[in-house]
């Protein structure tokens, strides 16, 4: 996939829809120097060409009951194309996990996994490890605290 030419603007489009993706186009025209309608056919290119991928809201796990949060690294018994899709399209489905990341090193799979409580935790885990005969072995480590969290992607706004 080929990256998108981005001009200054459309960086600093990104930069502020990154912060906050409900800021309107007429309050973003006013800090960028844009018309609200320049900034709403870039906006929607940016889109179009998926380099905004999606509008999301970012929940804290707490207030809605999700105290306890774990990362959990997962390796397979073997590493083919069908049981890395299979383990994948498992991960996709499965509402506790946040994040899932196929990566090299001593693990295949990286998750961030969110629970109630330790015992939901062991249920997932029951579902997700123990009942898929493709994962070898997970090392699990729980969460003590969140000191950074989120998805934006850093945007050099260049000259």
């Amino acid at each position: 996939m080929s990256e998108l030419e981005l001009d200054k603007l459309d960086r600093q489009i990104l930069n502020a829809l990154q912060e906050n993706n409900l800021t309107s186009a007429d309050r973003l025209s006013e800090t960028i120097g844009l018309s609200a309608s320049a900034i709403q056919r870039r906006a929607k290119r940016l889109r179009k060409e998926k380099i905004i991928l999606q509008d999301i809201s970012v929940v804290d796990p707490k207030r809605v009951g999700q105290m306890a949060t774990f990362i959990v690294e997962a390796s397979l018994e073997r590493e083919n194309a069908q049981v890395v899709s299979n383990f994948k399209r498992r991960m996709m489905a499965a509402p506790e996990v946040q994040q899932c990341y196929y990566v090299t090193g001593d693990s295949d799979f990286i998750l961030i996994v969110t629970a109630r409580d330790i015992e939901e935790y062991e249920e997932v885990v029951q579902r997700l490890m123990f009942q898929d005969g493709a994962v070898r072995k997970f090392r699990t480590s729980v969460v003590l605290s969140r000191v950074k969290t989120g998805l934006a992607v850093a945007i050099d706004e260049g000259d």
